[in-house]
């Protein structure tokens, strides 16, 4: 049945799949867990502090469970938005993945005619990389992504609960070593050496999730991305191996890869909401990312100012 589930996941368009015996999670990640919503690095994402008590033990969250189903979906783009023009995360150039992985993770139960089951993707206390860990999918680094070895760490990951015992993988080593390229990497120095992350520093969050001003750091290091930030993820040397994804559902639409400078600072609510019509993007609703594009073009405007001021004082002299 394992191995079964394995080849039905891959035949789904899933990059990899493990299964993992659910349990309560170790004394070290829940320790650590708890300090990191104790020193408030959730930043202004409040959620994450609810339901702590579920986040820790799964078994809460479906009654007779006893195997987590780890999948991840490949979610390296094939086409970037234009040089030059404003840019998005990578995660967020498709549909909401939110969808695509649940509904395939149904599919995956419904092939087997499972009748208690629950699927989760990034939508419930569920603390995915840890599941993925104890899967034997990958490690997390020091970007505080799961990196899969030979495929990088672009990859949403989903969770079928089940109430059935399974052959369990085992988790493998991490393979990060010495290298701390993501740390280097961080504008606003979000990430720190020893695992923990300030969220309130983070480009994704100011960008995302927070719903006041940007602070001072985000708007002087966002440069030209209006939604996101990879940049933890483009310096890790294991996704040099990443491949394209084919999944029809993660491609750009053609109207968001037409986007303009000038076309997003005129960005009407109407058209914001065709253009991102069943997109992870409306996360930051309009008002939000508005917010973020004026960031931007004032920044990019400061920086074509210095730079020519710089060439006048060269020539000059």
């Amino acid at each position: 049945m394992s191995k079964e589930i394995k080849a039905e996941a891959r035949n789904l368009g899933f990059f990899t799949c493990g299964i993992a015996k659910a349990d309560t999670v170790d004394d070290i990640t829940s320790a650590h867990i708890r300090h990191w919503l104790a020193e408030h690095d959730n930043a202004g994402m409040d959620y994450m502090g609810n339901y702590t008590d579920k986040r820790l033990n799964p078994q809460l969250l479906m009654d007779g469970l006893k195997s987590i189903v780890s999948v991840a979906l490949n979610y390296t783009p094939s086409q970037t938005l234009p040089p030059g023009q404003f840019q998005f995360s990578a995660y967020a150039l498709g549909q909401d993945y939110h969808e695509i992985v649940k509904k395939k993770l149904k599919q995956l139960a419904e092939h087997f005619h499972f009748e208690h089951y629950r699927v989760f993707c990034d939508s419930a206390p569920v603390l995915e990389r840890y599941w993925a860990e104890k899967a034997g999918l990958g490690w997390t680094g020091r970007n505080h992504q799961l990196i899969i070895p030979q495929a990088g760490s672009m990859f949403f990951l989903g969770e079928l609960f089940l109430d059935q015992e399974l052959d369990y993988d085992q988790p493998m080593k991490n393979h990060c070593g010495k290298c701390h390229r993501c740390i280097d990497a961080c504008p606003t120095h979000a990430l720190r050496e020893n695992q923990e992350m300030d969220a309130n520093l983070c480009l994704s969050y100011q960008l995302i999730e927070n719903r006041g001003n940007l602070s001072e750091s985000a708007k002087e290091k966002m440069g030209n991305v209006i939604y996101g930030c990879d940049r933890c993820q483009t310096a890790c040397p294991w996704n040099q191996f990443a491949i394209p994804n084919h999944t029809p559902e993660l491609q750009p639409r053609l109207e968001l890869l037409k986007m303009t400078k000038e076309d997003w600072e005129n960005l009407t609510v109407e058209e914001y909401r065709k253009l991102f019509k069943g997109s992870a993007v409306k996360r930051v609703k309009y008002s939000g990312l508005m917010r973020n594009i004026k960031a931007a073009q004032k920044t990019l405007e400061e920086e074509k100012k210095k730079e020519d001021d710089d060439h006048t004082g060269l020539s000059n002299s």
